[in-house]
Order: C-alpha cells, then sequence, then structure tokens
C-alpha cells in the first residue's frame, strides 16, 4: 500500500561482481565487446557489425579477437558492415586523388579565354573572379 520514497538508484546496491563494460559472449572470454553478431535464418547469413547500443537477447556480442575469426556455418554467408565512427583506412587510390586536386587548383586558369567567352555567352557579365560574377545594370 506504501509506496517507497526512494528511487530505484538509490535503492539499488553496488555491485563489483557486474561490469559497465559489455563482454564478448565466448565462453572464458573475457574481453571487451566491439561486436555484435546477428543471425538471420531466412537467409542463412551471420551479419557481423558494429556493437550495438543495447543488448539484444537472439544477438551476440563479440571482441576483436572473436570477431576477426568468425567463420559462418557450411552454405551460410558472413556479412561484414563497416563501423562508420572508426577512422576510414586510406588507400594509395585516396593519396592520388587529393595530389590530383591540389595540382588542379595549382593550375593558373585562362582568366581572359573565359572572360571573353563568358562576355559572348552572357551580354550582361562584364568580368569573373572565381565563381563570381560582376554583371551590368539591366538600366544599361
Amino acid at each position: 500500500m506504501g509506496a517507497s520514497r526512494r528511487g530505484p538508484l538509490k535503492s539499488a546496491v553496488p555491485s563489483n561482481v557486474v561490469s559497465p563494460v559489455r563482454r564478448c559472449s565466448r565462453t572464458a572470454c573475457g574481453r571487451p565487446a566491439v561486436a555484435t553478431l546477428t543471425y538471420v535464418y531466412a537467409d542463412s547469413t551471420a551479419v557481423l557489425g558494429p556493437l550495438a547500443t543495447y543488448a539484444e537477447p537472439h544477438c551476440y556480442d563479440l571482441c576483436a579477437v572473436h570477431s576477426e575469426r568468425l567463420t559462418a556455418p557450411r552454405g551460410w554467408e558472413v556479412v561484414r558492415l563497416l563501423d562508420s565512427s572508426a577512422p576510414a583506412r586510406h588507400s594509395s587510390d585516396d593519396l592520388e586523388a587529393l595530389a590530383n586536386a591540389v595540382r588542379e587548383a595549382a593550375r593558373p586558369q585562362e582568366r581572359a579565354a573565359d572572360v571573353s567567352g563568358a562576355r559572348r555567352a552572357d551580354p550582361m557579365e562584364v568580368a569573373r573572379r572565381g565563381h563570381l560574377r560582376i554583371l551590368r545594370s539591366p538600366d544599361n
């Protein structure tokens, strides 16, 4: 009949047994979990993705070692989803594209050809600087 006046946090007993960090679901593994494994039985697929926000009853949290060694049953496919919060790995293609962009930006532009071609295309344009255009007043 009388409800407790203390909130749930005040009545909770602190425990050193339960860790606030989620652990690997594999037996006898105490390492912290970094990925979540979910089985999609209808598609015969095992999906390994970033650690889920909440622990779900039919999902398995795995540490880095066990997530790298994961294999699926015969006939099943393993889908590994990339973690968007992890830093992206750079390839030589990325570096090459960056170098090409810097070269293109440093290349001198043919301003005279651009301006004269633009004047022919738009009689209202007087001058151009980068992406900005100076236009003549419509009254003139």
